[in-house]
């Protein structure tokens, strides 16, 4: 651990990695690229982290946990209603991605490229499968309530979350908007989205 207000070696790979990560994608990316970004050897690198395909699992399960940790307990609390769940949910998934807008890059490249097999990512999603709010989904399909298989409706909850977050540097670049702006676009999403879905469903 690191003292307080100094970064640690290991504390510079992960953020060095995160980076070029999301820039380059994990194929494109190499333990040298690593090494630059982070200002260290490359000795320094294999020695917390022993190979990307370690560095790359650390730092997938470290953004997955965050954001699931909050969700989880909220999406299998008996108490709540679908429409809570789904505000709460949205507004979790668009505070973590908030903090670093470009791991959405890094996340879709991933998927494309085939290479996302990350154990926790493969092991929240089953959590998700198996979660009361997903019971909660079955249950409209199967009462008649809702005429379309319920994986429709977390599909449109990621689409309306990633999309934005997707077309950002180029909107960036044309000065369209600027980075406080897309923030508060974002935050009234968090607003959105769940009156949207709640319309679907209702």
């Amino acid at each position: 651990m690191s003292i307080a207000g100094e970064v640690s070696t290991e504390e510079k790979i992960i953020e060095a990695a995160r980076n070029i990560f999301t820039k380059k994608g994990f194929l494109a990316t190499t333990i040298r690229d690593i090494a630059a970004e982070a200002d260290i050897n490359v000795a320094s690198v294999n020695y917390y982290f022993r190979s990307k395909e370690k560095l790359f699992e650390f730092i997938m399960n470290e953004s997955v946990s965050r954001l699931f940790n909050k969700i989880e307990p909220v999406l299998n609390n008996r108490q709540l209603t679908i429409d809570e769940k789904i505000r709460i949910c949205v507004g979790h998934y668009i505070d973590n991605v908030l903090e670093n807008p470009d791991f959405i890059f890094f996340t879709v490249n991933e998927v494309m490229s085939g290479k996302l097999h990350n154990l926790a990512m493969v092991n929240k999603m089953k959590s998700l499968e198996q979660s009361h709010f997903a019971d909660q989904l079955k249950e409209l399909h199967a009462t008649g309530k809702i005429d379309f298989h319920p994986v429709n409706i977390l599909w449109n909850i990621t689409g309306m979350i990633f999309f934005p977050f997707l077309t950002r540097p180029r909107m960036l670049d044309s000065d369209y908007f600027n980075s406080d702006e897309f923030t508060s676009l974002m935050l009234e999403r968090k607003k959105m989205i769940p009156l949207w879905i709640s319309q679907m469903i209702s």
